[in-house]
């Protein structure tokens, strides 16, 4: 299981400020934990952290990669009369989520907090009380009372806001809730993979290179230049899935379930994975007696949209911890799945070998 001191990285990578763009905070925190135990660290020049662990052979080159980028929002303006914040979102929202909610705003003076409101209900019509609030008739409240006064507090169009939410672990440490685990919750299983292939002087015939990328919330980007940068023989993306065990969701629509295992993606809207790859990871999974479920994203991608079209392509796969309430304030996922997940990479990292990697592209 995920030890306490582990647990402890995880809670400050959560709790960090970090939205699209803006990782530098959870990039640096990423840096410094695996300095200790990677062959080496480098960055790309968007900022994306990579962390190496060399085994017996150079190649293949396996990529790890989990991003670190948060859904957020930028200030969009400022109220002349009432100092309100408009803003944009980086990354999906859904409006109905968002009202009531406390954030933070990140300004050259320092971190502001603030509420999302909109016109009170009290002073609605009963036609508008039938309707959803769209986040263009929202606004971000910082206790200013004039554009002037958010001015002299340091906000300027372009700050970035992220939720304000803190991680805990309930359920007698079973399960986990917090932001941003879309997907810190992937990059760190990354970081414990490499620490783990380190510390447990684990062999294997591959070099790995762990990955922890900015911005995929608004189109993967850094997993184009980390691709780049490692040219890749095959690669795992490691992600949270969308837990569809939640009322009014059809089995066909999310079929994973949270504490069932992680789930092996077959298919998205920007990635149909390898199938002799996909096939390796569920035979494999099946031999180590991990738990897994099989799942497809009807709309939605991730990192491997990019990592699979790499300069001659990459054989990809999405390993996911199924998670609910993902692009929200607060979102619920078990540490079981999370540790099959790690046991699972760490189970594929084993067998990756020059032949094996090969044969996923033989025809």
């Amino acid at each position: 299981m995920v030890d306490k001191k582990s647990l402890s990285l995880l809670k400050e990578m959560l709790e960090s400020f970090g939205p699209a763009g803006f990782e530098v905070e959870t990039a640096a925190i990423v840096k410094k934990a695996v300095k200790v135990y990677a062959d080496e660290v480098m960055t790309d020049k968007l900022g994306s952290v990579i962390f190496t662990h060399k085994g017996t052979s150079e190649l293949p080159r396996v990529l790890l990669a989990g991003h670190i980028d948060e859904v957020g929002f930028v200030v969009s303006g400022i109220e002349d009369r009432t100092g309100f914040l408009t803003f944009n979102p980086l990354g999906g929202w859904w409006d109905q989520v968002l009202l009531s909610q406390r954030v933070v705003v990140r300004t050259e003076k320092g971190d502001i907090p603030g509420v999302i409101a909109a016109k009170p209900p009290h002073l609605l019509s009963p036609d508008e009380m039938k309707k959803v609030v769209e986040k263009k008739f929202m606004f971000i409240d910082i206790g200013a009372t004039s554009k002037k006064e958010a001015e002299g507090m340091g906000v300027r169009i372009g700050d970035p806001v992220v939720p304000f939410s803190g991680f805990s672990v309930i359920r007698d440490g079973k399960l986990g809730m917090g932001k941003a685990f879309d997907d810190r919750i992937g990059a760190f299983i990354a970081m414990e993979v490499v620490r783990r292939l380190a510390e447990q002087k684990v062999k294997h015939p591959n070099t790995v290179y762990g990955a922890a990328t900015v911005q995929e919330e608004v189109g993967s980007r850094g997993a184009a230049t980390v691709a780049h940068m490692v040219d890749p023989d095959v690669a795992i993306v490691l992600e949270v899935d969308i837990a569809g065990d939640v009322p009014g969701v059809q089995p066909q629509e999310a079929p994973t379930k949270m504490g069932k295992g992680p789930s092996i993606l077959t298919f998205d809207s920007s990635m149909i994975p390898n199938q002799a790859l996909k096939q390796f990871v569920i035979d494999t999974a099946k031999k180590a007696k991990i738990p897994y479920q099989l799942s497809l994203v009807a709309m939605g991608g991730t990192d491997a949209s990019r990592i699979h079209m790499s300069r001659a392509g990459c054989p990809s796969i999405v390993i996911s911890a199924p998670t609910r309430h993902i692009h929200s304030h607060v979102g619920i996922l078990s540490f079981d799945d999370v540790e099959n997940a790690i046991k699972l990479t760490l189970e594929l990292i084993r067998r990756f070998d020059k032949k094996t990697v090969s044969s996923f592209t033989a025809f």
